[in-house]
């Protein structure tokens, strides 16, 4: 009965219903938006850097993890020799301050960690969100109040506070990226729930819906045939910007010194590492804070593109580059 009320729509009329059609529009809208495709062009070039980091450090004959003690000023308190903080052809971008490691290859190693982790964090906070919010949504009056107050007690918990706690306590040999993505995303996901479960609360009333539901369909195929490809437009959009807030969780965790720890490279760390070496070598504060600026700019405005394009209706935050004219036209 569900299936018959899908085929008697158009492919592409029901916004709810994605299809083959709804993609096309949803690409012709985000091209109109000249900021998000300039800023999907920036994240792509990150991605490619931290994915071809082992590359570039081979090229440039460093690596994050090895010290050049003749290249730093004892005497001076462990400043980088030459201008501009160690820049040569051999240290592109200078050296660290006190151990003389790359800083090219650590800013490039440390994107690995920092995107790694976010995307990580954002994919167990989208995971157990579908989870507990379609459950609640779908469930009986007792499973949703349950279910309910369990997201409001995770809403309600501080995150860096929490993120601090279970960081502290975990051993330290485990792996510290993972640790930092898991508990990231095991604090942080009752958001995504609570949009989860109200869209669904929304779409169980649909005809298509409760035609699949009357016809003695089970709650998982319901989900799985017909709640899931209706909930991948919201999903999408928000997890799109939750990368960027888990960036500057990641950043701020690694600030504090319980995030990722040294040797392994993270932006974060190198902040922290830089607090008092702004002044004797700026740029040892300057990249990995702008490389952290740049990425998480461009992953909130790609994020702000992809929720005026999924839902056309909603306008766009940005004032630039969104193509008003030509977006309402598509």
């Amino acid at each position: 009965m569900s299936e018959a009320l899908l085929a008697s729509q158009a492919p592409g009329t029901d916004p709810s219903v994605p299809g083959a059609s709804g993609a096309r529009q949803f690409w012709r809208r985000l091209r109109t938006q000249r900021a998000a495709l300039v800023a999907a062009c920036v994240v792509a070039l990150l991605v490619l850097v931290a994915l071809a980091a082992p590359l570039l450090t081979a090229i440039e004959g460093q690596d994050p993890t090895t010290y050049h003690p003749s290249l730093i000023d004892s005497a001076r308190g462990g400043v980088p020799v030459g201008p501009l903080g160690g820049v040569s052809g051999e240290h592109w971008l200078g050296i660290e301050p006190q151990t003389g490691r790359d800083l090219f290859a650590r800013l490039v190693y440390g994107a690995r960690v920092s995107l790694g982790v976010a995307l990580a964090a954002t994919l167990v906070q989208v995971f157990i969100g579908i989870v507990v919010g379609v459950a609640a949504g779908l469930g009986n009056q007792w499973v949703d109040q349950l279910l309910s107050r369990v997201t409001d007690i995770i809403v309600a918990m501080p995150l860096m506070i929490m993120s601090l706690a279970l960081l502290a306590i975990v051993p330290s040999g485990f792996p510290r990226p993972l640790l930092v993505a898991l508990i990231i995303g095991l604090v942080a996901w009752g958001s995504t729930a609570k949009i989860v479960r109200a869209h669904t609360l929304t779409l169980k009333e649909l005809d298509y819906v409760a035609a699949a539901r009357l016809s003695g369909w089970g709650s998982w195929r319901v989900a799985r045939r017909e709640l899931l490809p209706a909930l991948a437009a919201p999903v999408i959009t928000y997890a799109a910007l939750l990368v960027p807030l888990n960036i500057t969780v990641e950043a701020a965790l690694s600030f504090l010194g319980v995030g990722v720890k040294p040797p392994t490279p993270s932006w974060g760390q190198m902040l922290t590492a830089a607090d008092v070496w702004y002044q004797a070598a700026p740029q040892y504060l300057l990249l990995p804070a702008g490389a952290l600026f740049i990425t998480v700019l461009a992953l909130t405005v790609l994020g702000d593109g992809v929720r005026t394009a999924l839902d056309p209706r909603a306008a766009s935050r940005l004032r630039v580059g969104t193509g008003r004219k030509r977006e309402a036209k598509a």
